[in-house]
């Protein structure tokens, strides 16, 4: 039987410090792993208790975080130009990433057994091995903008193109195909692997990183690249992070709310307590195809600096 949301038994943790988290992802330890702005990963026990860990480089701005095969959490750091990685005790490692100010952003675990990253500002795909051996791929389209990656049911990543509006895909050995989004401007950010066996993302909307776009859709993409879009029914503001939920339906934050949305496209908004910004979004699938998922649908709120769940049962 297919879990289902209790929207009123939302919970959120608030965090000690002004941590301003973005990406969650679970470990392997069974808590809940942020990436704050504020130069700060973060754990959060299921019972809410909460441990911050300070990034080694100054000013790094993490943004990206996922789970690695070697049971440690690996993240991007934005400014800071690496590759950062946490063990579950709060130990760190950063690697340098070859090329200068390139900006990383999404990180994901790819069936490879390496994490995989995106250069949004030198227009590369990166590969890094669990050693920290880095591997950079130029991307066709000049200036895309990639922004956000997962890997897909095919055995490749599958990746955002947000300058460019368009979705990539990258083989293991760096083979890379482009999928254009039937709009220019549709501003394609957060992807992930729905349980259906498609790409599914959010169309950011608004003034994003320099750019005005018209996306407040979600999309479909099959492996073969066909993309079917599907309009948020609220008007205003833009989604922000997409995860496959308890439910295996696909979820998105946008604002003070978390979306549904079925596999046929049937979108239904949530309430977030007031003011909530909710941003990263997890139930376990971590930008991999969904297997091990928790009864909880976890986000980072980045105005209340907090995090919280939607429970299922």
């Amino acid at each position: 039987m297919a879990a289902t949301a209790s929207a009123q038994t939302v919970n959120e943790f608030p965090i000690g410090s002004v941590a301003f988290p973005l990406e969650v992802a679970l470990g392997s330890d069974g808590n809940l792993w942020f990436a704050g702005m504020t130069n700060r990963i973060g754990r959060v026990t299921p019972a809410g208790e909460v441990t911050e860990f300070t990034v080694p480089t100054v000013g790094s701005s993490p943004e990206g975080i996922a789970p690695g095969p070697d049971d440690a959490l690996w993240f991007t750091e934005t400014i800071g130009n690496k590759i950062g990685r946490i063990t579950t005790e709060g130990d760190f490692t950063e690697f340098p990433i070859p090329t200068a100010s390139s900006h990383p952003k999404g990180i994901a675990a790819g069936p490879d057994g390496n994490l995989w990253f995106a250069e949004s500002q030198s227009n590369k795909i990166g590969r890094i091995t669990p050693a920290g051996v880095i591997t950079e791929f130029d991307l066709p389209t000049p200036f895309s903008g990639p922004r956000a990656l997962a890997a897909g049911p095919d055995g490749n990543i599958w990746f955002s193109e947000f300058h460019a509006s368009k979705i990539g895909r990258i083989t293991m050995s760096g083979v890379v195909t482009e999928f254009a989004l039937p709009r220019p401007n549709s501003g394609p950010g957060d992807i992930t692997a729905g349980a259906d066996g498609n790409m599914w993302l959010v169309e950011l909307n608004g003034t994003i990183d320099g750019r005005v776009v018209s996306g407040n859709k979600v999309a479909r993409v099959t492996m073969r690249g066909e993309i079917t879009e599907f309009d948020i029914p609220s008007p205003t503001g833009s989604p922000t992070n997409v995860a496959v939920g308890p439910d295996r339906n696909v979820w998105y934050t946008k604002g003070a709310a978390l979306g549904r949305v079925t596999p046929d496209g049937t979108i239904t908004e949530f309430p977030l307590p007031t003011m909530a910004r909710g941003v990263g979004l997890t139930a376990g699938s971590d930008r991999q195809p969904p297997g091990r998922i928790a009864n909880r649908l976890w986000y980072a709120d980045g105005n209340g600096n907090k995090i919280g769940y939607l429970h299922f049962e």
